[in-house]
């Protein structure tokens, strides 16, 4: 977790908060989209997180994919805003998340699963992926299923 939200937190508790995220789309040389098994809901997402203060969307997206995954990862395009979305986390954090979500490719790195923020790593093809732990990536994934992209929702 970003250390801006650990600082915020302790300042505000459980409260709704506006939080700032970028995540991607990862996809391998077959096409297939790379979910990351969360260990906060033990269901599966796109990886991603907390923007940290000074960092640009894309900056956030190339960490917190490497951080989760252990995969350097190239930016390709940006898929969308989704800004309507709340979430109570399973500690009792409630806020309204905006994702900057981007498609990305593979550079480099080796997959790692730290059993704690990721639990598993899977390549799934676009049309048989699992059910996803939130609206906001259900809509993500709808919007690259039909080839979407500059989405803002």
């Amino acid at each position: 977790m970003a250390n801006y939200i650990k600082e915020l937190r302790e300042k505000v508790g459980h409260d709704c908060v506006l939080l700032n995220f970028a995540g991607g789309c990862v996809l391998n040389e077959y096409g297939e989209v790379l979910l990351q098994k969360r260990g906060d809901f033990n269901a599966w997402g796109f990886p991603g997180g907390a923007m940290e203060i000074g960092e640009s969307a894309a900056e956030t997206a190339i960490r917190e994919i490497k951080e989760e995954t252990g995969y350097d990862v190239e930016i390709n395009e940006l898929i969308g805003g989704y800004t309507k979305y709340f979430q109570t986390y399973p500690n009792g954090d409630k806020a309204q998340s905006i994702l900057i979500f981007f498609s990305c490719s593979i550079a480099g790195g080796e997959k790692k699963i730290d059993g704690d923020e990721t639990l598993d790593l899977k390549f799934f093809p676009l049309s048989k992926m699992p059910p996803l732990f939130n609206k906001q990536h259900e809509d993500c994934l709808q919007d690259l299923q039909e080839k979407r992209v500059g989405m803002y929702r």
